[in-house]
């Protein structure tokens, strides 16, 4: 997940930084009308890819489940912080039940309220406790990769109706991941130290892979895990560390589908050119497939899915992201998304972040902060 500011290197012809004075009726109709346009323009087809969204699932007592089965989501999004659930190390890390794990309960009741609303879950596993990452803190990549991989078993079976798997969120960039050495992103070839992040992603992912599959081989593993948006001086672009995302025998890591976060400045289509410095957001989805595939691909699995983690388009000015766009136009955007998925067929699950506006942090909700439905609700409804 988004913890810091992303900068938007943006075209001022879809960017807009004017205020949004449409009233709350005004868009109630708006709604009405672009419910009306997307029906016609989409003919009432559906994109494949599967609704994901990322929690909270319960807040001050009452379940956003309803909403969610509202919009059609069928994969709920929560993480599982490793360095808070086990901050001593446990004598039987596989056991769910030994004493240092302190499992948070709102997990517990989202995994619950999504099971009785036949919502499947995604649980991204992030974070090293000091025990596991020589006291370091929790950005810290763990020295063992075992390590991760005994409490990646000992979630699943913590949950066992939960099948599917993030590995750790966003490790290129280094507010998120380290050791970390940050490279220009016009360079095609890395040095030896900045291959040190994605070389050690690689081998808890891998790690990661055989625990999850030994507990259930219905675990589909998602790896990973970039994201597009970057302010290019802390970070490996999406192509630099898919490009160096390998074992030391040099052969890829084990996923089952690639996760990205494709947050972007643009409408999402896939004859847009390429982003600048190889960025891969929303309009480079087909490039991404196919990088993915070069690199990653397999014999068993020889072109992974892509798992769209977190989208969000704000409407508002925010702390996350240094633009946004009117309420109209982060509906159309999401239409536009849709559209890609149904174009592109490697895409198996489209996920939003952010269901209500958050403010200071985002304005990317479908909902303002008192419940006033966006345009951007009905259409993300419609897709």
């Amino acid at each position: 997940m988004i913890r810091t500011r992303l900068s938007a290197h943006t075209d001022a012809s879809v960017a807009y930084r004017r205020v949004n004075v449409s009233t709350g009726r005004a868009l109630i109709t708006v709604a009405l009308l672009i419910m009306l346009l997307i029906s016609v323009g989409t003919g009432g087809a559906r994109a494949a890819a599967l609704k994901a969204m990322w929690g909270p699932g319960i807040v001050e007592g009452v379940s956003r489940f309803p909403t969610y089965q509202d919009l059609g989501v069928r994969i709920y999004e929560e993480k599982l912080d490793w360095a808070l659930i086990a901050t001593s190390r446990p004598r039987n890390p596989r056991n769910p039940n030994d004493p240092a794990y302190i499992w948070p309960a709102e997990v517990t009741q989202a995994v619950a309220e999504a099971k009785r609303y036949h919502i499947q879950v995604a649980l991204q596993i992030i974070g090293a406790p000091p025990w596991a990452n020589g006291g370091k803190p929790w950005n810290w990549v763990p020295k063992n990769p075992q390590d991760y991989a005994n409490f990646a078993i000992a979630a699943a079976k913590r949950y066992p109706s939960v099948h599917l798997w993030m590995i750790w969120g966003e490790p290129s960039r280094s507010p998120n991941f380290e050791p970390f050495y940050p490279a220009n992103p016009l360079a095609r070839r890395l040095t030896a130290k900045q291959k040190i992040a994605p070389r050690l992603y690689a081998r808890i992912l891998d790690a990661a892979y055989g625990a999850l599959k030994g507990v259930s081989r219905s675990n589909l593993v998602i790896g990973g895990m970039t994201f597009s948006a970057s302010d290019l001086t802390d970070d490996l672009t999406t192509a630099q560390w898919i490009e160096n995302l390998s074992l030391p025998d040099g052969k890829p890591p084990r996923l089952d589908m690639y996760g990205h976060d494709p947050f972007s400045f643009r409408a999402p289509n896939l004859s847009n050119p390429p982003s600048a410095y190889e960025q891969l957001d929303f309009s480079d989805l087909g490039r991404l497939s196919k990088l993915v595939d070069h690199y990653l691909g397999r014999p068993s699995n020889p072109d992974p899915k892509l798992f769209i983690s977190e989208w969000t388009i704000p409407t508002k000015i925010d702390l996350e992201f240094d633009f946004y766009v009117e309420p109209l136009v982060q509906a159309k955007w999401i239409t536009d998304a849709f559209r890609v998925a149904e174009e592109l067929p490697s895409i198996y699950a489209l996920g939003w972040i952010h269901l209500y506006d958050e403010p200071p942090e985002s304005y990317g909700g479908l909902l303002e902060t008192d419940g006033v439905k966006k345009p951007g609700y009905f259409a993300w409804k419609a897709g």
